[in-house]
């Protein structure tokens, strides 16, 4: 597996925290950054790692201080289903009714714990396709 990773400055601690966390499972991970606490423009790394989704990455992740911009921003690119979760069931609802294929994370509002526990569900939940496949499309056909 292979999962695209960002954030702003404002998320930039829970990223490097969630990298090594994928790392240490064996994920294969591509930080697009930031790379430091340094004030940066959330929209640029939102595109960054939606680029790396629809160029093959399985996945991306993507945190700024609430997760509000950096969703917004990733929902522009087209092929992307961007979810900001904030907790496990909501992870797993996003990849499973909603065929999310970036899950966006709130580095000022999610603990370190919560955070993994809220990756582990969208990672290991699939979509389940059925009268949700319809709805999909839909969002497909807005694009």
């Amino acid at each position: 597996m292979k999962i695209a990773i960002g954030s702003d400055h404002a998320g930039f601690e829970l990223k490097e925290y969630i990298e090594g966390y994928l790392r240490e499972k064996g994920i294969e991970v591509v930080d697009v950054g930031t790379h430091s606490e340094e004030r940066v423009d959330y929209p640029d790394f939102a595109k960054k790692v939606c680029d790396e989704v629809r160029n093959g990455a399985d996945f991306g992740i993507l945190i700024c201080g609430t997760g509000l911009g950096m969703s917004i921003a990733a929902n522009k690119c087209k092929g992307i289903r961007a979810a900001l979760c904030l907790y496990p069931d909501m992870a797993r609802l996003a990849r499973e009714h909603n065929n999310a294929n970036v899950l966006v994370m709130a580095g000022r509002l999610m603990g370190k714990e919560l955070a993994k526990w809220t990756v582990d569900a969208f990672l290991s939940a699939r979509f389940e396709g059925g009268r949700h496949e319809r709805r999909v499309k839909k969002l497909e056909e807005i694009e």
